[in-house]
């Protein structure tokens, strides 16, 4: 495909949200807090207009296009994240070893998992709130990269890998061990 001499993407300023850009840094302000980030080299002009923030590159080949919408996407998700946060929540899932977890300090341990004695203890980041009940660990923040990147951890603590997936009752083919800690949904806080 041929290069398309102009293209942009526009990226509406919600009432209540205030966007400062400076070259190629970001910062957005609104009521559940501020969040910065810097794009650096990547090929793109970001720049404020009648409440909005334009993205957007000349002369642009697939991937400039990709990066165009990329960039606004990572600015619409600030945008949702100081307005709205963001909420994971993780289904705890077992058949035979009661697994639970809970919070201790800034970190979330996981007990028994698959019966092992040894606890899995995974940190919570800065701006993180964790909460657990009986069947569920929930995940909140204003951060979207930071939050779903601890719930994908909490998922990959209990992922079985190698021989730990072969079926329980040592036949081949069975659905193997279906036990650890599943995303099951992604909302807004507010």
């Amino acid at each position: 495909m041929a290069r398309q001499p102009y293209v942009f993407e526009e990226v509406e300023v919600p009432e209540g949200v205030k966007v400062d850009v400076s070259g190629s840094r970001v910062v957005v302000k609104g009521p559940l807090g501020t969040l910065e980030r810097d794009f650096g080299n990547i090929p793109v002009i970001i720049r404020q207009s009648n409440g909005s923030i334009i993205v957007e590159t000349y002369f642009a080949g697939r991937s400039e296009r990709a990066v165009v919408g990329t960039v606004a996407g990572h600015i619409r998700n600030m945008i949702l994240g100081v307005t709205k946060g963001w909420r994971y929540k993780l289904k705890i899932v077992f058949s035979h070893f009661p697994m639970n977890a809970k919070v201790q300090g800034n970190q979330l341990v996981i007990e028994n998992f698959m019966g092992r004695r040894s606890k899995i203890t995974l940190n919570i980041p800065k701006g993180v709130k964790v909460s657990t009940t009986k069947d569920d660990i929930v995940v909140e923040g204003i951060d979207k990269e930071v939050v779903s990147q601890f719930a994908a951890n909490i998922e990959l603590a209990t992922t079985l890998r190698g021989d730990e997936r072969i079926s329980p009752h040592g036949r081949e083919g069975g659905p193997g061990v279906l036990d650890g800690i599943y995303v099951y949904a992604v909302e807004h806080m507010k």
